[in-house]
């Protein structure tokens, strides 16, 4: 079988919409390679992406692929993927001068070639992600999550991914109740139960999504500490928010919420994330890029949170915010 693969190449702040773009317009897979300058080993081990060889992409710059059927009327695709992107500057979102070619190539090709730049990822000092077809033997005291992301989803490599990790690593004690609001491959959600938590409840709404967090959990074991819900950000919460009636698995208010999502997502839902929180309870807010950051912080600060860390990576931020005792 052919497909029909679009590759967009953008600045690194778009890359989110972007790949959600392409979600929506019906991609069976996208893949995100970012540029070689902007990883270039630092002297640590820690956020290396292990065997990955360089390439020609600029400093700042992504290339993003999707990959769509035989038979897609790829002239449309094109079309609206030009309208939406060049419609993220009135969103503060800076696409640059963004490129789109196509490709046709074979189901082998695109199915396989991507798992050449996955590799075993030590996120944390205790946190490691090991793609299930690479063989890996952990060091004492470190924690492995296997992974299949399949082509649709995050694999840890991406800076937002990385920042939340970093922080769960930060958050968790051992006995939280957590909320990971779109949890994608569902990899937070799992880093957070291997951490410690309690139960976790993971939350996206994308069906697909659901179904490749809830293969993960059961891949690491979790099944029965994870629950995987389709659900409009935190709308599994409320009475007929999901047409899931089971209990959930937490009981709100909760200890720990993590929200690896869009800035503007985030300051949409933050009276939301500070209702569900504990006195006393964590907020991870990722997905920041730097020019939304002083908009989130306000945000955060409006709502009620004490902002207690910051973290940056790749001009993408990640803030950990703190609901104050008594409230």
């Amino acid at each position: 079988m052919k497909w029909h693969e679009l590759t967009i190449r953008s600045r690194a702040e778009a890359v989110e919409m972007v790949t959600n773009f392409l979600h929506e317009l019906g991609a069976d897979g996208v893949s995100v390679e970012e540029s070689w300058a902007d990883r270039k080993p630092s002297g640590s081990k820690l956020d290396e992406w292990f065997d990955r060889p360089p390439n020609d992409i600029p400093a700042g710059w992504v290339e993003i692929k999707g990959w769509f059927p035989e038979g897609t009327d790829t002239a449309s695709l094109r079309e609206a993927l030009r309208d939406r992107i060049g419609e993220l500057r009135t969103w503060g979102i800076d696409p640059g001068n963004f490129s789109l070619e196509e490709a046709v190539v074979d189901e082998e090709d695109w199915a396989e070639a991507w798992k050449r730049y996955f590799k075993p990822l030590r996120v944390t000092d205790r946190l490691t992600i090991r793609p299930i077809w690479e063989p890996y033997e952990p060091g004492p005291g470190e924690i492995v999550i296997d992974l299949d992301p399949g082509m649709a989803f995050g694999t840890g490599t991406h800076a937002t991914t990385a920042l939340s990790l970093k922080a769960l690593d930060r958050a968790i004690r051992g006995g939280e109740e957590v909320i990971d609001v779109g949890t994608g491959s569902g990899i937070l959600a799992i880093g957070a139960a291997k951490l410690g938590a309690r139960s976790v409840l993971a939350l996206d709404l994308d069906p697909v999504a659901v179904a490749s967090a809830r293969a993960n959990a059961a891949l690491n074991g979790l099944e029965d500490r994870i629950d995987v819900r389709e659900s409009d950000l935190l709308g599994a919460l409320k009475a007929g928010g999901t047409n899931d009636h089971r209990p959930l698995n937490v009981s709100p208010p909760v200890d720990v919420i993590v929200a690896n999502i869009l800035a503007e997502i985030i300051l949409r839902f933050m009276d939301d994330v500070y209702a569900a929180l504990k006195p006393g309870g964590l907020y991870i807010a990722s997905g920041i890029y730097v020019n939304k950051e002083q908009d989130v912080r306000r945000g955060l600060e409006a709502a009620g949170f004490e902002i207690l860390d910051r973290d940056e990576r790749e001009d993408w931020i990640a803030f950990t915010a703190r609901k104050p005792e008594g409230r």
